[in-house]
């Protein structure tokens, strides 16, 4: 598209479809590098290691989404409007505003973590993760400066850079921290030590991520996003004060960042719990770290992958069932709605109890080369981890659901109540069953927010999902495919060595589930349509009469 000067103008309908596209492969390439991350870590760390690397981390965490969860969002939103009013030099005074704001809360963030690195060790029941703490600290300055930037480009509907420093990020998290870690076992460091050479990866990878986004606003060329609005409305010469900037960005961003808080939050106070109620129970330092390390690092990512697929289709539906209300059509709305839980149940389900009957086979497949009582700790840990992505994958259509119905705030009470029962379940629960317990508190913590989730949809969006057709068939052909992959490994196992037993079973399961799907008619057009591509797989679909 171009302007009545000949100059190339973007199109903002266009950028936003790709946008979209962009940050979903980004992500799924981010999600990718980090198990490949963790598998040679935990060969390289071990179940200590990872406890004191993971430790380090989830502090990080709370950091990070205090910093930065709701800030970019706010960012974007401030420069979007500004753009499509032709306020160019406002665009500019908020650029300014937040980049000082992210400084000063970057540099914080960052001096904390440093100073109190020792504190937030002992307090954590793993003292020696002080020096992970401290080589993690400086990534959380690179990070808000990037998100600043972020915000900007975000607010041009520009997600290219977006993708790139993340990508940046993660591989340099891979590469540059299994060098680093295997330089620190040469070196013959102790393993605390070695954990933070390779938390080390992740701070360069966040600098260098930081430095590529700022080229990249160097280069950046505002005329072409915002000539399509400038040729409509003009060029305005307004500029708010800094101070109403500011209180623009805080009530924005609030609601966002107590909402990503909450959670991290409650797995920082996880940490402190698990690791010193193992220790009251008689277990020592190294080796209570050495069971939080087992459970974070191999079976927490396996549980993070399946949502992953997810997401992208949470963020379509939001604009879909934005429509469907404005227009006041409930039976469009209901038709999305329950496309969209159907898709996360069908997803979540085969997956969930799929990952629980193989465990042992999985962690083997994926760590394998690390130390075998790893895998005999976590087996047990994802065997009742697992099903809880379940709740995960409907969690974040729900929390899709009532964004479009303009309660984004409602979701923080849900969360708030899943933490709280997370929190009191690990605490009266460890006492008495050990470590078993971790994982069935974050199984009774997304229930509750489901729960509470579709209580607030009942209420708010009017509409009750059809229990028989959006769960009740799938669960009966994910129990069957869960079956089918558990009775496949042990026939494969026989002939084949552990590891082609383990795909064959996954492969056998999978097709067993998607025939199940088309004779049960689980699965219609109106779920296909929120899959990528989803006019072509319809049409193709179709012509052999597998859906209506």
């Amino acid at each position: 598209m171009k302007n009545n000067t000949g100059k190339t103008v973007k199109n903002s309908t266009k950028l936003f479809f790709s946008g979209v596209a962009v940050l979903t492969i980004a992500n799924l390439i981010v999600k990718v590098i980090g198990l490949l991350f963790k598998i040679p870590m935990n060969n390289i760390l071990g179940g200590e290691g990872f406890g004191y690397y993971n430790t380090a981390y989830q502090i990080y965490t709370v950091f990070f989404m205090f910093s930065t969860s709701g800030l970019p969002v706010a960012v974007s939103i401030l420069i979007s409007e500004s753009r499509t009013k032709g306020e160019l030099k406002q665009i500019k005074k908020i650029f300014r505003t937040t980049v000082i704001l992210f400084l000063a809360i970057g540099f914080i963030g960052m001096s904390a973590m440093l100073i109190f690195a020792n504190s937030f060790a002992d307090i954590l029941g793993s003292g020696p993760a002080k020096i992970c703490i401290i080589a993690i600290a400086p990534t959380l300055f690179f990070i808000c400066v990037s998100s600043t930037l972020r915000g900007y480009f975000q607010g041009f509907q520009q997600m290219i850079p977006t993708a790139v420093s993340q990508l940046i990020e993660a591989l340099c998290k891979l590469v540059l921290g299994i060098i680093f870690a295997l330089y620190a076992i040469e070196q013959e460091y102790s393993i605390n030590i070695v954990a933070a050479y390779g938390a080390i990866g992740l701070s360069i990878g966040a600098g260098l991520g930081m430095i590529y986004l700022c080229i990249t606003k160097f280069f950046f060329n505002e005329s072409k996003y915002t000539a399509e609005f400038t040729q409509t409305c003009g060029i305005s010469d307004t500029v708010s004060p800094t101070k109403d900037i500011l209180k623009k960005v805080i009530f924005l961003s609030l609601p966002i960042t107590l909402s990503a808080t909450v959670m991290s939050l409650t797995n920082l106070i996880d940490t402190f719990i698990v690791q010193n109620l193992l220790q009251e129970n008689g277990f020592t330092q190294i080796e209570a770290t050495t069971l939080f390390g087992n459970y974070t690092g191999l079976a927490v990512p396996m549980f993070n992958l399946p949502p992953v697929l997810i997401y992208p289709i949470s963020a379509a539906i939001v604009p879909l069932l934005s429509v469907a209300r404005a227009n006041k059509d409930p039976d469009r709305t209901r038709t999305i709605m329950e496309s969209a839980l159907k898709v996360a149940v069908l997803i979540g389900i085969p997956c969930g109890l799929g990952m629980s009957v193989l465990a042992e086979p999985i962690l083997q497949m994926f760590y394998g080369g690390g130390e075998a009582s790893a895998i005999v700790n976590a087996t047990p840990l994802l065997r009742v981890l697992a099903p809880s992505t379940i709740f995960v994958c409907i969690l974040s259509v729900t929390n899709a659901i009532l964004q479009s119905c303009g309660k984004e705030r409602l979701p923080l009470l849900s969360m708030l109540a899943g933490a709280t029962v997370k929190l009191s379940a690990n605490f009266f629960l460890i006492k008495h069953i050990g470590m078993i317990a971790t994982p069935i508190s974050t199984f009774l913590c997304y229930l509750v927010v489901t729960c509470i989730n579709f209580a607030f949809i009942a209420k708010y969006a009017d509409i009750i999902p059809n229990i028989g057709r959006v769960f009740l068939k799938p669960f009966i052909c994910g129990l069957l495919c869960a079956a089918t992959a558990l009775g496949s490994y042990l026939l494969y196992i026989k002939a084949f060595s552990a590891t082609v037993s383990t795909i064959g079973g996954i492969l056998t399961a999978g097709i067993v589930y998607v025939i199940l799907l088309f004779i049960t008619k689980s699965i219609t057009s109106d779920d296909i349509m929120l899959l990528p591509k989803g006019k072509k797989l319809c049409s193709a679909l179709s012509k052999v009469n597998l859906i209506r």
